[in-house]
């Protein structure tokens, strides 16, 4: 028996709760499944309760019940015949990027002092540099990721172990999985709802055609996390695999999948003449669960997802991260920077012998500022600092 009970996301409640009646239009994005849905209900349910004497307007763009919603006049019409004059309208639209032309009726609603409105969507070009400009600073972007280790824990019922955090590492953190039983289904899950979100969100959406190049591309990319490479190298690499292709098609279809909050890029910062490079960058997939269902949970790669986790954390905790170019052979995995502050981190399995300490430790010990820097491992190591660098256990790390 599943329980569908929601459980309050608070990390984003407290980020939306400041916006609540400004005349801002409030867009929640991020991968489809990592729960925007069930984020979205939490405020109504907040409003409802503080609320409860004004009028609701619930608009679920995936649900058949409004599968007469084609356009943007519909989508008006549909709001406009449930709105009341007389109370404040709070406007919850679930799945918006559904909708050609979504921000006219957003902006056209946005001028009234009796509305206030919330959406959310699974598409990074919703909110393109043309979109934004055309919402003239009505809206405001809350990005919403899988769970969290914490939220993991709250969400499966379990205390904070190294068994907690295999499971982590090897399921993810789509909130779904609390609802299934944790055996084979975990895994059909995670490799049903990837073909779902690669089809639906990058095939259909954009209407490719080499859905076969697609499928060895995201396969590249999960099987290369963390790895610097160029569109160009990519591209020979795939035709090396007899996979014709070009690219520019290497371009076109990594974005596509970067705009479905699939992977993310991450670009390198040279650290001593303090400006980023033009070309190789990394990736890093949003939810570590679908990178495994891509290519299957492998031991072997444990170092890599390890450093997936890592930054992850750091952007849900809304870190601007880059990768960190001291020398030509000296990287620093992640440089986070938030309020002007700013924290150095490498990630390594572990750190047992003298060869692998120097290289960990003499990076961050060769960059010329006083920053906080971290070597994160999977288990707690020892020497626990050196030189004022501290390493801390994954575990530690994330929580």
């Amino acid at each position: 028996m599943t329980d569908n009970t929601i459980i309050k996301r608070n990390i984003y409640l407290d980020k939306i709760v400041p916006y609540i009646d400004h005349p801002l239009i409030k867009i929640l994005t991020g991968q489809r499944r990592v729960g925007k849905s069930c984020i979205l209900k939490s405020v109504e349910q907040l409003l409802r309760q503080r609320l409860p004497q004004e009028n609701y307007i619930i608009i679920n763009l995936e649900d058949y019940a409004f599968a007469h919603i084609n356009n943007a006049d519909d989508l008006h019409q549909e709001i406009i015949s449930k709105f009341s004059e007389n109370q404040k309208n709070y406007i919850f639209i679930d799945e918006i990027q559904e909708i050609e032309n979504f921000d006219k009726v957003l902006r056209s609603l946005a001028i009234r002092n009796d509305i206030d409105i919330y959406v959310t969507g699974s598409n990074s070009a919703m909110l393109s540099a043309e979109m934004a400009s055309r919402l003239a600073g009505r809206s405001v972007e809350i990005k919403i990721h899988p769970l969290s280790y914490p939220e993991f824990l709250e969400f499966h019922n379990l205390p904070d172990s190294d068994n907690a955090i295999d499971l982590y590492i090897r399921y993810g953190g789509l909130p779904y999985l609390r609802n299934l039983p944790q055996n084979d289904t975990w895994q059909e899950y995670l490799v049903n709802i990837t073909d779902a979100i690669v089809y639906r969100d990058v095939v259909t959406r954009h209407s490719l055609r080499n859905n076969d190049f697609l499928q060895r591309l995201i396969s590249f990319h999960a099987d290369n996390i963390g790895r610097i490479f160029t569109a160009k190298k990519i591209a020979d690499y795939l035709k090396s695999q007899k996979t014709k292709t070009s690219v520019s098609s290497v371009l076109e279809y990594t974005d596509r999948l970067c705009e479905a909050f699939i992977i993310n890029k991450v670009h390198r910062w040279d650290i001593m003449g303090k400006k980023l490079f033009e070309i190789g960058e990394k990736y890093y997939f949003e939810d570590i669960g679908i990178r495994n269902a891509i290519i299957g949970y492998r031991p072997g790669d444990i170092g890599q997802l390890i450093e997936n986790l890592v930054y992850n954390k750091l952007i849900s905790d809304d870190f601007s991260v880059s990768v960190g170019v001291l020398l030509k052979d000296k990287e620093i995995d992640f440089i986070a920077e938030k309020g002007g502050e700013r924290k150095y981190i490498q990630v390594a399995l572990r750190v047992d012998d003298k060869s692998t300490a120097e290289r960990e430790f003499g990076n961050l010990r060769d960059i010329p500022d006083n920053y906080e820097k971290l070597i994160v491992t999977l288990r707690d190591s020892a020497p626990n600092s050196l030189n004022g660098i501290k390493m801390i256990s994954l575990r530690e790390f994330l929580l």
